[in-house]
C-alpha cells in the first residue's frame, strides 16, 4: 500500500518546468552582468595581441570597491576627454617609473613580465623618471607603438577615480570567448 501519491508528470509539463528554469537563470545572468558589469567595444589597436579592434569584453565595476588595482591588471578608465580606454597597469601609487634602452624600471629595477611586456621603443614622458601620487597609476598599452597611454601628456598618470574597472572576459567574437588574466 503506497503511503504517499505521486503524480505523474506529462513531456509537455517538463518542458514547461526546463524552460522555466533556463529564463529564470538567464534572467539572473543579464541582472548581474547589468548591475556589477559593463559591456566594452575594444577601439583600435593598442592591446593587440591580446584584444584586438572591435573585440567586445565585459569589465567587472566592484573589483576595485574591495581592493586596489594591481599591477598588470587590464583596466578600463576614462579620459579627461571622456573617452574610455582599455590599458596594463604597470606603475602602482608612490613608485617611479622609468623607462630606459628599450625597458621599464620600477624604483630602479627591471620589470619582469611574460610576453616582452616589459618592453618599450618610445619612452615618451617616463625618459625621465615619473613619480606617481598616492592616487596615481602609470598604464601603458599592450602594443606599445600604436598606444596613446600614460606615456603622453594627453592621458598621463590616471587617477583612481578615473579607473571604473578590471577586464575579465571577453564575449565577442563568439569563437574566441575567454577569461582574461593579469600576468
Amino acid at each position: 500500500m503506497d503511503f504517499y501519491y505521486r503524480e505523474e508528470i506529462s513531456p509537455i509539463q517538463t518542458v514547461m518546468s526546463w524552460i522555466v528554469d533556463i529564463v529564470v537563470v538567464l534572467a539572473f545572468a543579464w541582472f548581474c552582468l547589468h548591475s556589477f558589469g559593463r559591456q566594452i567595444v575594444i577601439a583600435g589597436q593598442s592591446m593587440i595581441p591580446l584584444l584586438n579592434s572591435g573585440d567586445v569584453v565585459l569589465m567587472n565595476r566592484l573589483s576595485y570597491d574591495f581592493r586596489s588595482p594591481q599591477r598588470l591588471d587590464i583596466v578600463v578608465f576614462e579620459r579627461g576627454d571622456n573617452k574610455t580606454n582599455v590599458k596594463r597597469v604597470i606603475g602602482l601609487p608612490g613608485e617611479e617609473v622609468l623607462i630606459q634602452g628599450g625597458y621599464i624600471y620600477i624604483n630602479g629595477e627591471r620589470l619582469e613580465a611574460e610576453e616582452r611586456l616589459e618592453q618599450v621603443s618610445l619612452a615618451g614622458l617616463a625618459e625621465s623618471p615619473v613619480r606617481l601620487g598616492e592616487d596615481e597609476y602609470f598604464l601603458l598599452g599592450d602594443n606599445r607603438d600604436s598606444s596613446e597611454d600614460s606615456r603622453f601628456a594627453n592621458v598621463g598618470n590616471v587617477k583612481r577615480t578615473q579607473i571604473l574597472g578590471k577586464v575579465w572576459l571577453r564575449i565577442y567574437p563568439l569563437m574566441d570567448i575567454r577569461l582574461i588574466r593579469s600576468h
